[in-house]
């Protein structure tokens, strides 16, 4: 019978944050504690960035788990384990899907990030500050409109939405000031989740405090009358939300059940968001060690498509080589197997399935850079079924490499920690390309993402887009990169469909300007920016015992 993660994770006897600190040459004055095993370092600890970073992605997922978060922590305790001093730069998990369905974001079994229910609760903070002040910014507007909408503010054409850290439903449309003219101006509006926030974009794409201010500055929040953008600045708003998020933007740190020293900072979904953690604490990974282990959301589709487009294109920084995490559970998903089937061998199948992971090994080598396939393994999955999957990559020319991190921990990926490095030193300064270009037309950078990224035969774009491009190139915004907000289960906009769909189009059916972020959002699908909890959510399994102890968190 195995452990559960959270077993697994309240057994660990945690080294004190000032001891894994001391490792990556931190003192005192470069940190600041929370408790005995959480610290936020302070903006002076940034040193030199001099580190090779690996990008951890994966196929498109599925019911069956990848395993991304999973591989990053244990590639990290095997680069530790060979002697290299490595850093992991992750995401902070979101309140909605730890109690709702898809589950955290600190790893499994016994390649974990830890303090595991700190992590996955309340942490340091930073999710209800960024909360505060992306809903500060909506209490400023409507109150603005109520003492006398001295900006000429339009209130159909707020853009600008509240957000929590929770999936609600409900709050997607809202209305609000019902009660008479006491509670303000009756509008529409609607609810975001917190990580799908403009404020969490620009949190994690703000190299410093003095660039998160110009984000905020330049934030669109509103059209006037005459249908002219307002934005933060001109609101006044600036100021206070700076202030909210002085102590947040400072970046976490924690560590591997194995000591390894672990940044966690700000967390964008990658399938409505960018999907990265925040420059602030990948840079500061890069400056305290050698390697940087970080990883994008989801497939690479979207998380490694986001990672590259934009953060590295923002950061000014590039990878020096991409794990493409797979398991051989969800390929037999790909290849057709139903969840309830996984369990029986099926060579056939996997065979089919393995089009999701030769498409997504196509647009890493698209951008130039050295890859190792990361094979997850199951418990479940036979002998054949592995053989099969190895034999794939090596006649295709494929590194890859037998990951059994969630069982042995770093352990069980030396062999891949080894083969990264090789990578890394057989092309250490690779030939990075972007997929498009900034000052490709906004309809072209969308076709270029959507045809060589996900495989379609072109775009259809809505009136509405179209419209929403007009109004952008009218107000200069046509030069910004693109972030897509696509089902995060297929390569297509339609989740239904598993492996490597052809033949298929994209429908672009609005967009959306997030200026402060630096990004336009190009909304495809029935993606939804505010989630809802599943049938049987995971709060329902949750407690917590006398002595303080948590079940049920995984």
């Amino acid at each position: 019978m195995y452990k559960s993660d959270l077993q697994i994770a309240q057994e660990c006897q945690m080294e004190k944050i000032t001891e894994v600190a001391k490792k990556l040459g931190l003192g005192e004055d470069d940190i600041e504690l929370y408790g005995k095993y959480k610290a936020k370092i302070n903006p002076s600890a940034q040193r030199e960035m001099n580190a090779k970073i690996i990008l951890v992605t994966a196929i498109n997922p599925t019911p069956a788990g990848e395993g991304k978060s999973t591989t990053t922590v244990g590639l990290a305790d095997a680069l530790s384990l060979i002697g290299k001093k490595t850093v992991v730069a992750l995401r902070e998990p979101s309140f909605g899907p730890v109690l709702g369905i898809k589950g955290g974001a600190a790893g499994g079994g016994y390649a974990q990030a830890v303090p595991m229910e700190d992590l996955n609760l309340h942490f340091t903070g930073d999710m209800h500050a960024i909360t505060t002040a992306n809903n500060t910014i909506s209490a400023m507007i409507d109150n603005h409109i109520h003492q006398g909408n001295e900006l000429n503010i339009d209130p159909t054409r707020i853009v600008w939405k509240r957000c929590l850290d929770m999936n609600d439903r409900a709050l997607r449309q809202v209305v609000v000031g019902l009660g008479g003219h006491a509670n303000g101006k009756v509008r529409e509006d609607g609810f975001d989740i917190t990580v799908a926030s403009e404020v969490m974009a620009m949190f994690t794409l703000a190299t410093d405090m003095n660039d998160l201010k110009k984000r905020l500055d330049r934030t669109v929040i509103a059209y006037t009358n005459e249908n002219k953008p307002v934005t933060l600045k001109d609101l006044g708003a600036t100021g206070a939300c700076a202030l909210i998020l002085s102590e947040a933007l400072k970046p976490n740190l924690i560590q591997t059940l194995e000591h390894t020293p672990v940044i966690v900072h700000g967390g964008p979904f990658a399938n409505i968001a960018h999907g990265c953690n925040s420059i602030i604490a990948t840079n500061m990974a890069r400056g305290l060690g050698d390697y940087v282990v970080t990883e994008a959301g989801f497939g690479a589709d979207l998380g490694a498509e986001k990672f590259l487009d934009i953060k590295a294109r923002v950061a000014g920084f590039k990878p020096n080589a991409v794990v493409i995490v797979a398991t051989i559970r969800a390929l037999k998903m790909h290849g057709g197997v139903a969840k309830t089937d996984l369990k029986t061998e099926n060579v056939d199948a996997l065979l089919k399935g393995i089009e999701n992971l030769e498409k997504h090994i196509e647009n890493i080598k698209k951008y130039n850079l050295p890859y190792v396939v990361a094979i997850n393994k199951f418990v479940t999955d036979t002998d054949k079924e592995v053989k099969a999957l190895m034999d794939w990559c090596t006649a295709n020319g494929h590194k890859m490499s037998l990951s059994e991190v969630w069982e042995f921990g770093g352990k069980g990926a030396i062999d891949l920690a080894n083969k990264v490095v090789e990578a890394i030193d057989e092309n250490p300064n690779p030939d990075f390309k972007f997929i498009y270009d900034l000052n490709d037309p906004i309809e072209t950078k969308i076709e270029k993402i959507c045809k060589e990224i996900y495989g379609a035969d072109g775009v259809d774009f809505s009136s509405a887009a179209k419209a929403k491009i007009k109004t952008f190139n009218e107000n200069g915004w046509d030069k910004l990169p693109i972030c897509m907000a696509k089902t995060q289960y297929s390569l297509s906009d339609d989740q239904n469909k598993k492996g490597r769909p052809r033949n298929f189009r994209i429908t672009v059916r609005d967009m959306k300007p997030s200026i402060g972020a630096g990004f336009l959002v190009c909304l495809t699908g029935d993606i939804m920016t505010m989630p809802g909890l599943p049938k049987h959510p995971a709060a329902l399994d949750m407690d917590v015992l006398e002595d303080g102890k948590a079940v049920g968190l995984f």
